[in-house]
């Protein structure tokens, strides 16, 4: 797989597993479009990162991510989605890596996610502690009565 920053070309592709991602609603797919828009806009003044994950027969999927501005070495994961044809094979792995190393060459310390509670997302979960992230908090209710937020973590 070759890993590559977002072009134009890439957002239909994008967009398509979104959609086809069941976790994600009308809402999600919403904010998901106006940060790679803000990202296609302006890529160096945007503050989001967009990598794409590209296999001979397409995009495999995408991850974004970006330095909060209110921090001297904490970033931030936004979005990491995977096409369901090519989940389990190693190609969110293969993103969330890349992403990690970026922010470790640009100096970042710190990495924190967000994600929920709901049984939907018990695969992400399982993900994000594959990959080293600890469970640092836990609201309840936070998207809806009984789908809390989680936020993670990740050292550098």
């Amino acid at each position: 797989m070759i890993i590559r920053a977002m072009n134009a070309e890439d957002k239909p592709a994008i967009m398509q597993i979104l959609l086809n991602t069941p976790e994600f609603d009308s809402r999600d797919l919403a904010v998901a479009e106006e940060v790679i828009d803000a990202y296609l806009h302006d890529p160096a003044n945007s503050g989001y990162y967009v990598l794409v994950g590209e296999l001979e027969s397409g995009l495999a999927g995408y991850v974004c991510y970006g330095h909060n501005s209110m921090t001297q070495s904490t970033w931030d994961l936004y979005w990491i989605a995977v096409a369901r044809e090519h989940q389990g094979k190693g190609a969110g792995r293969e993103l969330m890596v890349n992403a990690e190393n970026n922010i470790k060459e640009a100096g970042g310390k710190l990495i924190i996610l967000e994600t929920s509670s709901t049984p939907d997302y018990d695969r992400t979960n399982r993900f994000y502690r594959g990959m080293g992230y600890k469970m640092v908090c836990r609201i309840a209710d936070y998207y809806s009565p009984g789908d809390d937020q989680i936020l993670y973590e990740k050292r550098l």
